[in-house]
């Protein structure tokens, strides 16, 4: 029996799986009403065929054939399809619960006749300004890849271009290249991902010293909240290539490891973008608050000016302001002129002093 379980904000994914036995097909992930769509590409040097599947029986046939079959499903989160799919090809149940939880991390396991793989794609939302995460899971067998994807459209269009080119390189390869282009896709999709990312670092340095708002903060930390989950999603992704190179997978032959020798150089260069683009708005973010703490101390000084200059004048008004019939000067035709005289010449002398001594 299967269920299905949208993911909640104040729910964490171990507290919706809490009590459930170990391969229970749990969907944790956003709430979709869409359809389940199924692809299949079959193909070897000779043949080749497209074409979408209605009915997930129809994919069963493609698991014993002498060509390679790259089946892609389209929406986990009908989890009684994937239920299916994966008892008709004899995948684990654990690999199976791992699909359907859109929040595993990148990680490679080996099973029996096939090689599990799963990690993040990446997409960049134009309007919102954000980064949006989507789960993909490998299965690589000898003869077939499937690949699971939460929502319909990807970016694997380039990959299914070269597929039906007879000439391409990968239609001579194994599923182990298959696999290999699918992953390379979405590294390669990182770079743009970084590229927007950087551009928004930039506008932020540009404007480290003008912008003093609380809202540049909230954008600060915005990007960098971004910065770290595309640093969680990413980081795992090298252990996982990495896994790969040691030669212990037996779908993954000799000759493709260059191939993912070249992927592990990428996903390094694109951590080491995060980390760059952390550490730029770390010193960003000093080089704001230095500006505000300068400004302030501005604004103190030119208000701690001001009240020392009118700390004797006080004093003065003070003491002709006391109710007492005989003070000096009281009935004085030129008193009141001598006393603002005086006021404006000790005012006029103190900015002259400050001045001196550049204080102001």
């Amino acid at each position: 029996m299967t269920e299905r379980i949208a993911n909640r904000k104040k729910e964490s994914t171990h507290a919706i799986k809490t009590g459930l036995p170990p391969g229970r097909m749990v969907y944790v992930g956003k709430e979709s009403s869409a359809q389940v769509r199924i692809t299949v590409i079959d193909y070897n040097g000779e043949k080749f065929a497209e074409k979408e599947i209605d009915n997930v029986q129809e994919c069963f046939a493609f698991k014993d054939t002498d060509t390679i079959s790259w089946i892609n499903i389209d929406g986990v989160h009908h989890t009684n399809i994937v239920e299916r799919i994966g008892e008709g090809f004899n995948i684990h149940p654990l690999f199976m619960e791992d699909i359907v939880n859109t929040q595993q991390r990148p990680k490679v396991e080996e099973g029996k006749g096939y090689t599990f793989i799963v990690f993040k794609m990446l997409d960049y939302n134009i309007k919102k300004k954000s980064v949006e995460v989507e789960q993909l899971s490998l299965i690589v067998g000898n003869n077939y890849v499937l690949s699971f994807q939460e929502n319909i459209g990807d970016i694997f269009d380039s990959v299914r271009n070269r597929l039906r080119n007879p000439d391409s390189r990968i239609r001579r390869y194994g599923t182990d290249y298959l696999a290999y282009a699918l992953m390379d896709k979405v590294i390669d999709n990182y770079f743009i991902i970084m590229e927007k990312l950087g551009e928004r670092v930039e506008e932020i340095e540009d404007d480290a010293m003008s912008r003093q708002d609380t809202r540049f903060i909230h954008d600060i930390s915005r990007l960098r909240r971004e910065l770290i989950l595309l640093r969680k999603t990413i980081w795992p992704l090298r252990e996982v290539i990495n896994t790969l190179l040691r030669g212990e997978v037996k779908e993954i032959k000799s000759e493709s490891l260059l191939f993912f020798r070249d992927l592990y150089d990428h996903t390094v260069q694109v951590i080491d973008t995060i980390e760059s683009y952390r550490d730029t708005l770390a010193s960003v973010l000093d080089v704001n608050f230095s500006v505000q703490s300068f400004r302030m101390n501005d604004v103190m000084k030119v208000l701690t000016i001001i009240s020392t200059i009118f700390i004797p004048l006080t004093f003065i008004v003070g003491v002709y302001g006391m109710n007492f019939d005989n003070l000096p000067e009281l009935h004085w035709k030129y008193g009141y002129l001598l006393i603002m005289f005086i006021m404006a010449s000790i005012a006029a002398g103190m900015i002259y002093y400050f001045r001196k001594k550049k204080w102001m």
